[in-house]
């Protein structure tokens, strides 16, 4: 039986890997032991941190080989930055994140770490069509608004004197303060969420498969990679969004893709 989804499409622009960082452990946490930065970095790097004239690639690389044989490494992430440039958002400054590397121990994520060093990494080789995902964005600003709009309260009868548009009551006499727990005025949306496990529908190379016509509203149309995610992500349609794998996938997920057989085109504008 056919069902009608409604799903988003993100642009994943193939992610650059700059560095990679070692951790030693010390008495308050983690404290960074060294870094090893790729050869070439991408030329709009520039724009987000000021890049050495000279750089010995190699020995740090060699660094990073004796902090491991010793042991002394306690954790090893990578630092990969964002290629804006090559999508439809109007920007050149690359963003930084810092993700950790996964295995079942320092020697092979050292050496898978190396093996990545200044290469690119692409959707198709982290996610699968059928998997879950957890999405990560800030989600639309709204700026300051009143408890209704922010927590949904109740509008108050036509005849209340005071006002419709706020809470009935701010508390009891005792405690003489007003709860943490009023519903109260401020600042709306612009907020970090986490939205878990949404299905990866499709994934592909080709931007024209999934861009209506006359483009997507203010965004244009996909150019290269791209991600269909079943539902809806935080956030307006420029902005930045992470996707990583399921912290608490569904136990009884399907493992097979789905079978799309239509995907509507048809123009956003209107008329």
């Amino acid at each position: 039986q056919e069902i009608c989804v409604p799903a988003t499409v993100i642009e994943t622009p193939p992610l650059v890997v700059c560095a990679v960082r070692l951790y030693t452990l010390a008495t308050r946490g983690l404290n960074t032991a060294t870094e090893v930065w790729a050869g070439e970095l991408p030329k709009e790097l520039s724009r987000t941190l000021k890049l050495p004239k000279k750089y010995d690639a190699q020995k740090a690389l060699e660094r990073g080989d004796v902090l491991v044989r010793e042991g002394k490494v306690e954790d090893i992430r990578v630092i990969i930055c964002t290629q804006p440039r090559i999508t439809n958002v109007p920007k050149k400054k690359p963003d930084l994140i810092e993700i950790r590397v996964g295995g079942a121990s320092i020697e092979e994520r050292w050496s898978y770490s190396k093996g990545i060093l200044g290469k690119r990494v692409r959707a198709s080789d982290v996610f699968k069509e059928g998997e879950y995902a957890d999405v990560l964005a800030i989600t639309k600003g709204k700026g300051f608004q009143g408890p209704v709009k922010r927590w949904g309260i109740k509008i108050l009868p036509r005849k209340s004197d005071e006002g419709r548009r706020q809470v009935g009551t701010l508390g009891p006499w005792s405690p003489a303060r007003v709860m943490w727990t009023v519903p109260a005025p401020g600042q709306t949306g612009y907020h970090q969420r986490t939205e878990f496990n949404k299905r990866i529908l499709k994934l592909g190379s080709d931007g024209k498969e999934t861009t209506p016509w006359g483009g997507f509203l203010r965004y244009g149309s996909v150019r290269g990679e791209f991600v269909v995610l079943a539902g809806s992500v935080p956030g307006p349609t420029k902005r930045l969004i992470q996707i990583r794998r399921p912290v608490r996938a569904p136990s009884n997920a399907p493992t097979s893709p789905p079978s799309i057989t239509y995907v509507s085109l048809l123009s956003k504008q209107g008329g």
